[in-house]
């Protein structure tokens, strides 16, 4: 497992081309890449005017300019186009806690593999893509501005692949990350914020709703099982958030009990927070494969948004 506890640069970098190759989430998406995925999902839905024309059979006359129309005495009808890009943003969790893992990897890895997945995804409909690594207070916030260019998604992959970056003392700030990420994103971007959301949600609701007036948001979680249900290992020693040394007895049912209580109360007041306000939720598990959960996340929400 120690192998696994940062990702490879190599391998984050290769993931650009799985990004273009069949998806095999189900059966419904074999003729399907990701990148396809991507965009049938979060394009399409920015619209910029070009410009006014005369009116042609088959048009929309929802589009129809009333006001021209009735100053030529002839149908006249707005056109729009597609907005060709947009600003992506990759916010991933950095810290300590993110080092831990049961089963497959580690939490860490994989959130850079999901990043990796959804920067190329991006980068290949020509959308503007940057990040921000949040969650270690030896670096504070670490913000890539979004960019045309792979330059960005490259620099994000090769501070996540670095030991040396490796969080020893952790910071809570997801309030202040999705601040930040909606104040530097201009109007109408994507924000992806890659977490395994184990920390204080309080406050979450009127800070995402407020993102969520300007910009569209994802949440991926990144979960192991022994976020939610603690391993039986009799008394063992962890360290605590704040970097002290805590004796738990494993064995205790009570302690077993509440604390699968209060992961599944967090995951409860995240998913309805993020119902109500129409954010899309793609979980991802450590022992599953990134590409496979991405791909079956993405085919639910594009299923979700055909029904609206």
């Amino acid at each position: 497992m120690t192998d696994a506890m940062h990702p490879r640069l190599d391998e984050l970098l290769e993931l650009r081309h799985q990004a273009h190759t069949l998806g095999l989430a189900s059966h419904h998406l074999v003729n399907t890449t990701f990148s396809g995925l991507y965009a049938s999902v979060f394009r399409g839905q920015g619209l910029n005017f070009e410009e006014v024309r005369e009116y042609r059979e088959g048009d929309d006359i929802r589009n129809m300019d009333w006001k021209v129309t009735a100053r030529t005495n002839e149908p006249h009808m707005k056109v729009y186009r597609e907005e060709r890009e947009r600003s992506v943003l990759l916010c991933v969790d950095h810290g300590p806690h993110m080092y831990f893992g049961t089963r497959g990897t580690f939490k860490s890895v994989q959130a850079a593999r999901a990043a990796a997945l959804l920067g190329w995804a991006a980068n290949s409909v020509n959308d503007r893509v940057g990040g921000m690594l949040f969650g270690n207070a030896d670096t504070g916030l670490v913000h890539f501005q979004p960019t045309k260019d792979r330059r960005a998604v490259w620099r994000l992959l090769k501070e996540m692949a670095d030991p040396a970056r490796r969080a020893q003392h952790g910071l809570g700030c997801l309030d202040l990350v999705l601040k930040r990420a909606g104040r530097g994103s201009g109007t109408g971007g994507l924000i992806f914020v890659i977490s395994d959301f184990n920390c204080e949600l309080k406050g979450l609701d009127k800070t995402l709703g407020q993102v969520c007036q300007k910009h569209s948001v994802v949440l991926v979680p990144v979960d192991d099982p022994a976020d939610r249900e603690i391993p039986s290992l009799g008394r063992a020693m962890f360290r605590d958030a704040e970097g002290r040394l805590v004796e738990i007895d494993t064995d205790d049912v009570n302690g077993q009990r509440l604390y699968r209580e209060r992961w599944e109360a967090r995951r409860a007041l995240m998913n309805q927070v993020a119902n109500r306000l129409g954010v899309a939720v793609i979980p991802v598990e450590t022992s599953a494969d990134v590409h496979h959960a991405l791909m079956t996340g993405l085919a639910l929400r594009a299923r979700f948004r055909a029904y609206l």
